[in-house]
């Protein structure tokens, strides 16, 4: 009888490692899943900021002005044809905005700013004037470089001085685009440089 006792006693030390090895087994598999987890929200957030961040590249550039000419307008006005760039919304005339900073001639800098809205926008192809600028089309309108407070960037100004200005035009949500204005002869329908 003492033989039987043993083996009894034997076989219950084999269950308890069978039993020990089992909770380590569904540890592993806890551990795994709960690593896994990790893994897929960080890639799921790589993904969602990679997203975010190629659609304000995409807005930046396609939402954006194409400068195709200036001209001299007369001794205070630029004429400027553009056009949006490619990809681009439709845009109010509104929300594309622009900026001229020149030298004064005195060591001081003149700054002019408004929007395509201030003047009319008319199609290259000869149509009415428009408040929507429409993706793929050319147009003019006329930038005033010269106000009532004594700024002065206009093509006369520019040229007596004998200094460049830079225009920069916006795009309210998209980029931006500039041109230096080198202006070589002030008289109407000369090419700015």
């Amino acid at each position: 009888m003492k033989n039987t006792q043993e083996k009894n006693l034997k076989n219950d030390n084999l269950a308890a490692i069978g039993i020990g090895a089992m909770i380590v087994f569904i540890a592993l598999i806890l551990v795994a899943a709960v690593a896994a987890a990790v893994i897929i929200q960080t890639a799921e957030k790589l993904q969602q900021n990679a997203q975010s961040t190629g659609d304000d590249t995409t807005d930046e550039m396609s939402g954006k002005v194409q400068i195709l000419n200036v001209f001299v307008n007369n001794d205070e006005n630029f004429e400027v044809y553009f056009r949006l760039a490619a990809g681009s919304d439709d845009t109010a005339d509104a929300d594309i905005l622009w900026q001229v900073f020149c030298d004064d001639g005195a060591g001081g800098m003149d700054r002019l700013a408004g929007d395509f809205g201030d003047s009319a926008v008319d199609p290259l192809d000869g149509g009415v004037a428009v408040t929507t600028i429409a993706a793929g089309t050319g147009y003019r309108t006329t930038i005033d470089a010269d106000d009532a407070a004594g700024n002065d960037c206009g093509p006369n100004a520019l040229f007596a001085n004998n200094v460049p200005g830079t225009l920069y035009i916006h795009v309210v949500g998209g980029g931006t685009t500039y041109d230096v204005l080198k202006v070589n002869d002030d008289s109407i329908g000369s090419v700015v440089v």
